[in-house]
């Protein structure tokens, strides 16, 4: 058996790690949901859950984000998610993309991480807007592609498609869960990515 002898240093590494990465999750709410087309609502749900198990169990800075619920247009945060954040809070918007609002754009700035996991709903508005001006300003994008949807398969597909043409770098869920551990040696957080993982694949 060889292996490395030594892991890669989490701060330079090129992939994503537990170190370098932060999460931002936009407008997972019970009328976003519903109006997803583009893949089935409970595998959609079961997706976004692991992405958040995966940031909490690796330490991953989280920047949540809401629309309109301050104004009482809209619902928080899907239970499902809250349940799995606790006690991250959501930073509540008008503006549709999220980049438009300081304290959102704060937010992901303070957490001094320059490679961004996105997940965002619908996939061509409120994943793709902020994904092309994080772009613009430098930033490393990752959206998760199997864990955002959109009003028709059509326009997931043309979301996707305009911020990969700007330089975005799609992943899976799965993916970036195997990126962040890389290496069974990583004792502390070995057991519970495999729960996360395998309870998925054999449900």
């Amino acid at each position: 058996m060889t292996s490395p002898a030594t892991i890669r240093d989490p701060l330079t590494d090129d992939l994503l790690t537990p170190g370098n990465a932060a999460l931002l999750i936009i407008d997972f709410q019970p009328v976003q949901v519903a109006s997803i087309v583009s893949m089935e609502r409970r595998e959609l749900i079961a997706n976004v859950v692991a992405v958040a198990k995966t940031a909490r169990l690796y330490g991953l800075p989280v920047v949540l984000s809401t629309v309109n619920v301050a104004t009482g247009r809209n619902a928080p945060t899907i239970h499902q998610l809250q349940d799995v954040l606790g006690d991250v809070a959501a930073i509540d918007r008008t503006a549709i993309n999220a980049w438009e609002d300081e304290d959102f754009v704060a937010a992901v700035k303070a957490t001094g991480r320059r490679k961004l996991i996105m997940v965002a709903l619908w996939t061509e508005v409120c994943l793709a807007f902020p994904a092309l001006d994080a772009l613009r300003e430098g930033f490393d994008v990752y959206p998760v592609v199997d864990a955002v949807g959109g009003t028709s398969l059509i326009a997931h597909r043309a979301g996707l498609q305009r911020i990969v043409q700007a330089g975005a770098q799609p992943i899976t869920w799965i993916q970036l869960a195997c990126e962040l551990q890389r290496d069974w040696r990583r004792a502390e957080t070995a057991d519970g990515f495999a729960e996360i993982v395998f309870s998925a694949i054999h449900p």
